[in-house]
């Protein structure tokens, strides 16, 4: 069971709905944070924000789709924090679009946010963990990536994508004292959600929880060390019928598609 006083943490996407709500829980439980963001004035906001001694706090403002910074992000925290003993991969970027509408460089954006960068600090951080004997790295999926969705297709294909890769990199190292998990919410309330979005999940009665309980049942999972944690039903029984009969997901879900093509035309 992971001990979250003290950790040294790694989030990235610090600024975003998720990233923002697991900010303020995991300093409220005593975690010494590295809060990455591109935006130097939201990544201050939310320092101030935060209910915890101002050192126990880094704020590295950087782009993790770029190789220099992202070794400035551990640069920063082994100066900060002498190192570091988890990684929270929580950036991601989302489209609600036709793949026809969707421009080739916004298609590698995705990709470049939601599954190399994370890929990368992955491999940028295991010889260090390894090093210490200990580390977690902990990347935050969707339903989205288990499930494929029509109108959210280069979101969900980086989203199965990132799970793969989570499931090999986990059985990769299990003979190490890495630990990996994979934690994938449905549908959140953050401003990833175009208006299309909100008024397509109205319609259609999507299910979408707020940043804050999501936060709280993603630090959960961390702390019971959970391999691979689908958050919210039914969706999660969905993930497991899908897994076995994609047939049957893919009539139960073609009346809710086709409503879902009006929003995106």
């Amino acid at each position: 069971m992971t001990l979250l006083p003290d950790q040294r943490i790694i989030l990235t996407g610090a600024t975003g709905g998720i990233g923002c709500e697991l900010a303020k829980q995991l300093a409220a439980k005593g975690a010494k944070l590295g809060l990455v963001g591109r935006s130097l004035v939201k990544l201050e906001q939310l320092s101030a924000q935060l209910k915890t001694d101002s050192n126990n706090i880094c704020l590295i403002c950087a782009d993790i789709t770029k190789s220099d910074d992202r070794q400035s992000i551990i640069e920063k925290m082994e100066n900060d924090f002498s190192g570091y003993d988890m990684l929270i991969n929580s950036a991601g970027i989302m489209d609600f679009t036709s793949i026809l509408d969707q421009s080739d460089e916004r298609i590698e954006a995705v990709f470049q946010t939601n599954v190399i960068a994370p890929t990368l600090l992955c491999k940028k951080v295991m010889p260090y963990m390894l090093a210490q004997n200990k580390g977690h790295i902990v990347n935050i999926g969707s339903t989205f990536g288990s499930i494929g969705f029509a109108w959210f297709t280069s979101y969900s294909t980086s989203k199965f994508a990132l799970r793969g890769f989570s499931q090999a990199l986990r059985r990769e190292l299990s003979e190490t004292p890495i630990k990996v998990s994979y934690i994938a919410p449905r549908a959140v309330r953050t401003s990833l959600n175009s208006s299309a979005v909100y008024n397509m999940a109205k319609e259609v009665k999507m299910n979408m929880d707020d940043p804050d309980f999501v936060a709280k049942k993603i630090i959960e999972s961390i702390i019971k060390e959970n391999k691979e944690k689908y958050l919210g039903f039914p969706e999660s029984l969905f993930v497991r019928i899908n897994a076995i009969l994609p047939g049957l997901v893919d009539m139960a879900t073609r009346s809710q598609n086709k409503i879902a093509e009006k929003y995106v035309r």
